[in-house]
C-alpha cells in the first residue's frame, strides 16, 4: 500500500481550546496518522503574543505571528482564534487556497456561514464546524449526516453552559439570579462580562446554525428571536417547580405550518417551562443537551460537556479526521443543503402555551375581568393560581399574585393579552411571562 503524502495543519489560536488541540495532536500524532492513512504534521501555530501563557505546553518553535504565510502553506486550517475578523479573512483565504477548514465559531458562522460555505462549494473545499454547537456533543455531524434522509421537526437545546448554572443553582438552591451569576463567575463559567451569554446572544448564534442545518435552510442569526435569563426570579423558578417544571435557556427551531399552506421555519431562544418529566429538565449545572424530534428516528437526545478546552478540542479533532480522511480519499467537498430556503418566521407566528404571573389588586371581580381580556383575545385560560394575601392596612387595598396557564394559543394573540392586561386598572404589574416547551 503506497501511503499517502504527509498532510499540513495550521492552526490558527492556541487559546484553551487551541493549546488543548495542539497538544493532543502532538501526542497522539501516530495514532492519528493511523485511523486517517496519512501523517498528520502541525506546521505552526498563528498567535498574536508569542509570550502569553498557555493552557497546555507546546514547543516555541510552532508559534508564529505570521497567520497569513502558516494559512497559505496549509492542506487543513483549524480556526480557534474566535470573532468575526479576522477570522472571517483567514478563512476566506484558506479556502481560496483550497484548504479544509475546521472551526469552532458560531459568532463567525452565524453572521458570514453562507459567504464561507459558498466559497467552499465553489473551490471544492469542505468546511467543518462540529466545535461550534455544544462543545463536545456530536451534534452537527448527525443533523447533516445522519439524519439527512429524515425530516426533522423540532430540536429543544440547552446549548449554553453559563444560564443554564445559573437556572440550575435557582432551581435546586433557591438562589436569586444576582447570587447565582456570581457563584458562576467564581467557579469560572460565566466570563466577567457575561451579556453573551445571559442575554441569550451565543444561544441564538447557535440556534442559526442548528436550524440551517435541521431544515436545509438559510437562516441568518438577525432572524433568531431571542431573550435572555435576567428577568427570571426566583419566584419564577419556584413557582415554576410548584407547578412541575423547570426553567431552562432553550434554543427552539422548528418547522411550523403556515395558515395559507406549505411550512416556515422557526428560530427562537427564550427561557421555557420544561415538564421535570422531560429529558431536558435532567440536564444539570453547566451541562448541555440538543433533544431532537424527527419523523423516522424520533425523539433523539445529545447530552454532555458543552464547553472546555479538552472537550472542546475532541470535537476539533474528531473534525479533523474527517477532513484528512477526505485528503487521502480524495473528491470534492460534500457542499451545505439549503435547498429548502423555508420562509423564515416572525415569533408572531409561533403557537405554544403560556404561564403569566400578575400582581393584581385584591378585591372582587378582577378574576373575572381578567379572564374576560383573554377571551377576547381568543386565548384559552387552562388553570388560575392565586396566592393568599396578607390583609391589608386599613383604608389600603391589597394585592394578589395571579399565576395564569393558557392552552395552545399564537404568540401574537398573547401578546395582545399581555398589552391589554397591562393597561387594566386592577392589574399592579404583568410580572412574567414563561412559555412552556417539551409537552
Amino acid at each position: 500500500m503506497i501511503e499517502y503524502r504527509t498532510l499540513r495543519i495550521a492552526l490558527l489560536g492556541a487559546g484553551s481550546v487551541g493549546a488543548q488541540v495542539a497538544s493532543l495532536l502532538l501526542e497522539h500524532g501516530d495514532e492519528l496518522a493511523a485511523r486517517v492513512g496519512a501523517r498528520l504534521t502541525l506546521t505552526g501555530i498563528a498567535v498574536r503574543d508569542l509570550d502569553a501563557p498557555r493552557s497546555a505546553a507546546i514547543p516555541r518553535e510552532l508559534l508564529t505571528t505570521d497567520a497569513r504565510k502558516l494559512i497559505l502553506g496549509a492542506d487543513i486550517v483549524i480556526e480557534l482564534i474566535g470573532g468575526l475578523e479576522p477570522a472571517r479573512e483567514y478563512l476566506m483565504l484558506a479556502l481560496s487556497s483550497g484548504a479544509d477548514v475546521i472551526t469552532g465559531n458560531k459568532a463567525l458562522l452565524a453572521t458570514h456561514g453562507d459567504e464561507l460555505f459558498d466559497l467552499a462549494e465553489q473551490v471544492g473545499a469542505q468546511l467543518y464546524y462540529e466545535a461550534a454547537v455544544g462543545g463536545a456533543i456530536p451534534i452537527i455531524r448527525p443533523l447533516r449526516d445522519s439524519l439527512a434522509g429524515d425530516r426533522v421537526h423540532r430540536i429543544l437545546g440547552i446549548v449554553n453552559g453559563t444560564t443554564n448554572f445559573v437556572l440550575d443553582r435557582m432551581d435546586t438552591d433557591g438562589e436569586e439570579f444576582g447570587a447565582a451569576l456570581a457563584t458562576a463567575t467564581e467557579l469560572g463559567y460565566a466570563e466577567a462580562d457575561p451579556s453573551g451569554d445571559v442575554d441569550g446572544y451565543d444561544a441564538a448564534q447557535k440556534a442559526a446554525i442548528l436550524a440551517r442545518l435541521a431544515f436545509h435552510t438559510r437562516v441568518p442569526v438577525s432572524a433568531v428571536y431571542r431573550e435572555g435569563i435576567t428577568g427570571v426570579t426566583a419566584e419564577d423558578v419556584a413557582s415554576a417547580k410548584k407547578a412541575g417544571y423547570v426553567v431552562k435557556l432553550l434554543a427552539i427551531c422548528e418547522r411550523v405550518p403556515l395558515d395559507e399552506g406549505g411550512e416556515g421555519v422557526s428560530a427562537r431562544v427564550y427561557p421555557a417551562l420544561v415538564p421535570r418529566s422531560h429529558p431536558l429538565a435532567a440536564v444539570h449545572g453547566a451541562n448541555n443537551a440538543v433533544f431532537v424530534e424527527s419523523e423516522a428516528a424520533g425523539s433523539l437526545m445529545f447530552y454532555g460537556a458543552g464547553a472546555g478546552g479538552i472537550e472542546t478540542a475532541s470535537a476539533v479533532l474528531g473534525d479533523l479526521v474527517s477532513a484528512a480522511r477526505r485528503h487521502v480519499v480524495g473528491g470534492p467537498g460534500v457542499a451545505e443543503s439549503v435547498a429548502a430556503e423555508l420562509p423564515v418566521l416572525d415569533i408572531s407566528r409561533v403557537t405554544t402555551r403560556y404561564r403569566v404571573t400578575l400582581s393584581v389588586l385584591d378585591r372582587p371581580g378582577v378574576l373575572a375581568e381578567i379572564a374576560g381580556v383573554f377571551s377576547e383575545h381568543g386565548v384559552s385560560v387552562e388553570a388560575v393560581e392565586q396566592t393568599v394575601p396578607p390583609a391589608a392596612p386599613p383604608g389600603e387595598e391589597g394585592t394578589a399574585s395571579l399565576f395564569i396557564g393558557t392552552h395552545a394559543a399564537k404568540e401574537s394573540a398573547l401578546s395582545g393579552v399581555v398589552d391589554a392586561l397591562s393597561r387594566l386598572e386592577a392589574v399592579v404589574a404583568v410580572r412574567s411571562v414563561l412559555r412552556v416547551e417539551g409537552e
